[in-house]
């Protein structure tokens, strides 16, 4: 081939190479600025406002910290705090007296210490929905919490205590919705009931699994159910340039997992080359330096990024709206941080170590537990596979105390009913926050729920900042009195929202260049 020829080839080629690449970037920029921006109008009357004056203000105020009051620990499934369980059951006759009072409210104690209330709707045709909350709350020692964990504590705005978020504060708060909505006469026209659990915190097998039962028997189906999970996100998503709402769609699976390593026992002058802990700290390290495999992309997650890829900052829209090109390198980067790396993989977490009894005694035996959160991409099997071959060791030996499956994942497309009226509660109540699906990354009561409908949405109406997430079942628990306010607000106005027969309409806007 002649220099010339050659060099035609070569400048052709680039010009390809040009021409690809800018297709490329027109394709990138075309897909970022052209997304739709979700917004809802509502085609039927306005939800009311809850008029929160002072003595509201101070009712709801109270209401919340005497419950906090109440320490209704959940230590395991066989041991809770039952004297508070039962006395919080009181509690809530003394401070709800519309909801026990009202002839358009039935109310059940279900397995001793759970609730199950039923608010009957003027329009028996509509389908019925369920809202859920729990009453147990994890241990808390006095030890690291700048007020103790069950004084309810008001400090500069905020209510302190385990379950201030998580989750005394959704329990009260839509019962005091419905208080207030009873105080002003309201009449629902959808039927829906509330449950509170007992136990959620360790299984809600005794108190959320006995109110499905009761609920099956008499053949109820519900056209939404809604429990605590996700919330409204300030900065915790990074790059994202204002609050941002993520309903939990489904639920990581999750699987309790039992290491034991037996090797003769012995005295500690005459050690073997490897005692039983060694064999057992070797095999959990191994778990820990080799983490389950980056799923980013192949769950519902991607969902989460393309809904907000219009609130993220510039260059991460670009990225975010365009995930078939830049998934596996927000996926590395979500990888960095405890909270976003548990959205792309399921998670390994070793929990409970037990060996010894003695300084000079080589113990018998040895064990862990680890607990893991799977990915809605993997399985049971699957996980249990890896970690066989992770560990490689037939010393160590096996066993589940308790797995299930990840969720099924609920609709949240326009014509769904619960997911739209979500959202359009949220818009509402939370200065139009853009609204995304999620994986909940813990479990709630609500996985008990699967059969009755095929719409099960995770959502705690409070805003959390960054320093707030890691408060959840740790030191200093709290929630503002303005959060509480809004969460109040959100359940009063949903239950309006929820008597409507239509789906909420989604207007499509167009971002511009």
């Amino acid at each position: 081939m002649s220099r010339a020829r050659r060099r035609g080839w070569i400048v052709a080629l680039l010009w390809l190479l040009v021409i690809a690449a800018a297709l490329l970037v027109a394709a990138i920029l075309i897909r970022t600025y052209t997304l739709p921006e979700r917004r809802v109008t509502w085609q039927g009357p306005k939800a009311q406002e809850a008029q929160l004056g002072d003595n509201e203000v101070k009712q709801l105020k109270e209401a919340l910290v005497g419950a906090i009051r109440i320490p209704t620990v959940s230590f395991s499934e066989v041991e809770q705090n039952e004297t508070a369980l039962a006395e919080f059951g009181d509690y809530l006759q003394k401070v709800f007296p519309k909801v026990f009072s009202a002839s358009t409210v039935q109310h059940e104690v279900v397995a001793q210490y759970s609730h199950l209330f039923t608010v009957q709707g003027s329009d028996k045709s509509l389908m019925p929905y369920m809202l859920l909350a729990h009453l147990d709350v994890v241990p808390a020692p006095d030890e690291g919490w700048e007020f103790p964990p069950f004084s309810g504590e008001e400090h500069n705005g905020y209510i302190y205590g385990r379950g201030a978020l998580d989750d005394k504060s959704c329990a009260i708060g839509v019962l005091q919705a419905l208080e207030f909505l009873l105080k002003t006469g309201y009449q629902p026209r959808r039927t829906f009931y509330v449950g509170l659990g007992h136990d959620e915190e360790v299984s809600g097998h005794k108190g959320a699994m006995k109110i499905v039962e009761k609920l099956q028997a008499r053949g109820l189906k519900f056209v939404f159910v809604l429990d605590e999970g996700l919330a409204v996100l300030d900065g915790v998503i990074q790059g994202t340039k204002r609050p941002v709402a993520l309903v939990g769609t489904t639920e990581k699976g999750s699987i309790t997992l039992n290491l034991t390593v037996n090797q003769p026992p012995g005295h500690s002058s005459m050690p073997p080359p490897e005692t039983s802990i060694g064999i057992l700290a070797a095999a959990v390290n191994r778990l820990e330096n080799n983490p389950m495999p980056n799923m980013f992309g192949k769950g519902p997650e991607g969902s989460l990024f393309d809904h907000l890829a219009g609130e993220f900052s510039f260059p991460l829209n670009l990225m975010m709206a365009n995930l078939w090109l830049f998934s596996p390198v927000i996926s590395r980067v979500l990888e960095k941080t405890p909270s976003s790396n548990a959205i792309v993989r399921t998670t390994t977490a070793i929990t409970i170590f037990h060996s010894g009894i003695k300084s000079n005694v080589i113990p018998h035996v040895a064990e862990a537990t680890v607990n893991f959160r799977l990915h809605p991409a993997q399985t049971v099997d699957e996980v249990l596979h890896i970690v066989r071959n992770t560990i490689s060791d037939e010393r160590v030996e096996l066993s589940v105390v308790s797995a299930f499956e990840p969720l099924p994942i609920s609709p949240y497309d326009d014509s769904n009913f619960g997911y739209q009226i979500l959202q359009h509660t949220i818009h509402s109540v939370f200065s139009g926050a853009p609204v995304a699906p999620g994986v909940c990354v813990g479990n709630t009561d609500s996985r008990h729920f699967v059969n009755l409908t095929d719409s099960i949405y995770r959502f705690s109406p409070f805003v959390l900042k960054p320093e707030d997430v890691s408060r959840i079942h740790g030191l200093n628990e709290r929630i503002s009195l303005k959060n509480f306010k809004q969460l109040v607000q959100f359940y009063y106005q949903l239950i309006q929202n929820a008597d409507s027969d239509e789906v909420p309409v989604a207007h499509q806007a167009i971002h511009e260049l």
